[in-house]
């Protein structure tokens, strides 16, 4: 192609190579040199070392063109622009640069194996043949050209065309003398001849909504949490304590002095770490933290997978939010949303004018309850963008884990849709097959690369294997969500206890499947929205009968087999349902009620994490037997949980009617004193203080399958927890 055909292309913003036109090429003996800076009266190109050389105007929409006798090349020069106001600028010319991209990146990008990818695409500050600048890099496969704009070039496409990689669909331009900071977009020209503005996918930062650019960031936060990311490491979070605090960051906590004011990531991190040590937490799990535009979606809407929210500081202030939960010696999970994104024009949906993120058909792409667009797993650089954005967030920004939204959306091609409205896999099954593979791939890699961080599946059927590994034919997560026991746990609770007699066995159903997965117990933001109102309005009776059995609830909850999960406020018994918009209701905790709840959350905690029979064998049948699971007249419940060799034992009694019961039997595995661990009717939580005055003496009467009993009182709508003395 002609030097004039070029020229005439770069102008009409359809040349996929510009740097085949713009930039210093080889001519007799020399060097020729051509620009495009539109709306220029006069450019010069400064050689280094060398005289300096007007060039002539090539073609009115602003193409210079100048020769540089005697140059070698690579041509190092700065090009001085002119400009009819008078001002002139002296600037690095991108196109004299080679590409940031090489080819092994390119060809690990296309095979989707690109583990890194967020190095190599997106924007990068880097010093590039001893000249720093950023390097952008965007995927557009599609595209007839692609420009990077910003606030740095006016937001005018013409000036900073990029160049296409070739098979790979990946654009790439390096602009030098760019700083951290400034405001960027892609301008993609699609086949159809459409002018497209997006975000960067691969951004590190974005603007605050509702603004929607991305911004060039260089991380400069210095992590001080080696010791914890080397302990943790070093450690198996399937046979360790795990009390998880559910977090929606807006509305945790607001600044009292300012009412109304989300706290900042400085803020959060200072006094969520204080609070989740002071309570005994020992994992905070975030909401999406990432980009996104709508707040009303909590974050589950996601745009920018890459970077951290900018509603609460810079992406920095995140690393020292991270950064400050481990030294209080808190992990970090986070939601992280695989399943669907937005339809916003400026972010993902139809990236390059085709669908590129997301499957073409609506049957496939189109996500019926959310009005969002679902991913086209079976395309190797959506799954690497994804696999990439996982690894960024455990790796680069340290989490500690990702709890993988809306699993069950992913596995059924057909969930929410009626029939003919989705199509068969392959074998005629409505199994989401390159959904599977996505998932299974997703965990080998986590595990694989990241020791010690935790993978939860929120998955509501019963899809078999979800937390087992892959070679076995699971998912390969490290645990699901007990979303059965939840649904049944909670409709038991909300009885009147005069029918629970009724409903006994919802409360006990759970153990016949409970070592089929590894299991969380759930009970999350998605239990207290949409109308269903706050846990402790789901709760029966009077203020006090409600309070007690909250109690009550956690004290099962806590005993029983599984990894344990609640959100934000329900550790002091919030009375109205959550609102995303506004602060929690922390002067609660001032009425003796709700502090007491809170006093037992801080002490079913703490006395949790100090026996190893509530957690070492949370997933293996051996760590649970039944002491009694039929007594559904009296509303009593009663098991034991053990650690590895029967060292440690705690049993559990649950006594979910408000009478008293009198010198109630219970079987004990082991002679000696027993002593109250737990009592949640205790006074100091704001009970009756109705016991057995701390405890009992075992009997060398066995019962119960067991070889020795106690006899006990048992509280009104309480439980106890048992534990022999040392």
């Amino acid at each position: 192609m002609s030097v004039r055909e070029d020229v005439e292309r770069v102008v009409a913003r359809d040349l996929a190579d510009p740097h085949r036109l713009l930039g210093a090429h080889p001519q007799d003996g020399g060097a020729v040199v051509r620009a495009f800076r539109p709306d220029a009266t006069r450019v010069v190109v400064r050689p280094e070392g060398g005289k300096p050389v007007e060039l002539r105007r090539l073609h009115d929409a602003g193409v210079f063109e100048g020769e540089v006798p005697g140059a070698d090349l690579p041509l190092r020069y700065e090009l001085e622009v002119a400009y009819p106001d008078g001002n002139t600028y002296t600037l690095h010319d991108p196109y004299a640069f080679s590409p940031t991209i090489g080819d092994i990146d390119l060809y690990l990008a296309g095979a989707g194996r690109h583990e890194d990818l967020y190095e190599k695409l997106g924007a990068h500050v880097t010093e590039h043949q001893g000249v720093t600048g950023v390097a952008f890099a965007v995927w557009a496969p599609s595209a007839r050209s692609v420009s990077v704009v910003g606030d740095f070039n006016a937001w005018d496409g013409r000036l900073h065309p990029m160049r296409s990689m070739g098979v790979s669909g990946i654009w790439e331009l390096f602009v030098p003398d760019i700083e951290p900071g400034r405001r960027y977009k892609f301008e993609i020209r699609t086949q159809t001849g459409e002018l497209l503005l997006k975000a960067d996918p691969f951004a590190f930062a974005a603007e605050i909504p509702p603004q929607t650019a991305s911004v060039v960031w260089r991380h400069r936060h210095r992590w001080a949490d080696d010791e914890w990311v080397q302990r943790r490491d070093l450690t198996d979070p399937q046979a360790g304590p795990m009390s998880i605090y559910e977090v929606h960051l807006g509305s945790w906590r607001r600044d009292p002095r300012e009412p109304g004011r989300e706290l900042s990531y400085g803020e959060l991190g200072e006094q969520l770490a204080a609070y989740c040590r002071d309570m005994g937490f020992t994992h905070v799990e975030l909401m999406p933290v990432m980009a996104h535009p709508f707040p009303g979606s909590w974050g589950y809407q996601v745009t920018s997978y890459f970077a951290p929210t900018p509603r609460y500081g810079t992406p920095d202030d995140y690393r020292a939010f991270t950064d400050r939960l481990h030294q209080e010696g808190i992990g970090l999970i986070l939601d992280w949303v695989p399943a669907h994104f937005p339809r916003d024009a400026w972010a993902l949906a139809r990236f390059d004018g085709t669908a590129l993120y997301e499957h073409a058909d609506p049957r496939r792409g189109a996500h019926p309850d959310w009005g969002t667009l679902v991913f086209n797993f079976g395309r190797h650089e959506v799954r690497n963008f994804l696999l990439a954005s996982a690894l960024y967030w455990l790796r680069e920004q340290h989490a500690d884990g990702i709890r993988v939204d809306a699993v069950a959306s992913m596995l059924y091609l057909d969930y929410s849709r009626k029939e003919g409205e989705w199509i068969p896999n392959q074998y005629g099954g409505n199994e989401d097959l390159e959904a599977v593979s996505f998932l299974k791939e997703l965990n080998e890699v986590v595990y694989g690369r990241e020791p010690g961080v935790v993978s939860a599946a929120e998955e509501s059927t019963a899809w078999p294997g979800v937390s087992r590994p892959t070679y076995l034919g699971g998912l390969g997560f490290g645990f699901k969500w007990n979303m059965g026991w939840m649904h049944d746990t909670l409709a038991y609770f909300s009885q009147d206890p005069v029918y629970r007699r009724y409903h006994h066995h919802q409360l006990t159903f759970s153990l016949v499947y409970a070592f089929t997965e590894n299991f969380i117990l759930p009970l999350s933001h998605d239990e207290v929205v949409h109308g269903k109102g706050s846990l402790l309005g789901k709760m029966p009776g009077d203020h006090w009968q409600q309070l007690a059995n909250l109690r009550a609830l956690y004290g099962y909850m806590w005993a029983h087999p599984g990894k344990k999960l609640l959100f934000m406020g329900g550790e002091f018994a919030q009375e109205a349902e959550w609102n995303y918009a506004q602060s929690l209701d922390w002067h609660l905790v001032e009425d003796r009620g709700h502090q007491g709840v809170q006093n037992l959350v801080r002490d079913l905690n703490q006395v949790y994490k100090e026996r190893p029979a509530l957690w070492e064998l949370d997933f293996d049948y051996r760590g649970f037997w039944w002491l009694e699971p039929n007594d559904a007249d009296n509303n009593v419940v009663a098991f034991c949980r053990g650690s590895e060799g029967g060292r440690d034992v705690v049993a559990c009694v649950c006594n979910l009617s408000p009478v008293v019961r009198d010198h109630y039997r219970i079987g004990v595995p082991r002679p000696g004193h027993w002593h109250e661990a737990i009592n949640t009717d205790s006074r100091h939580y704001g009970g009756s203080d109705v016991g057995s005055h701390g405890g009992a003496d075992a009997q060398d009467v066995p019962w119960h399958g067991q070889p020795y009993s106690v006899e006990i009182t048992l509280p009104p709508i309480a439980v106890v927890w048992l534990v022999p003395d040392a």
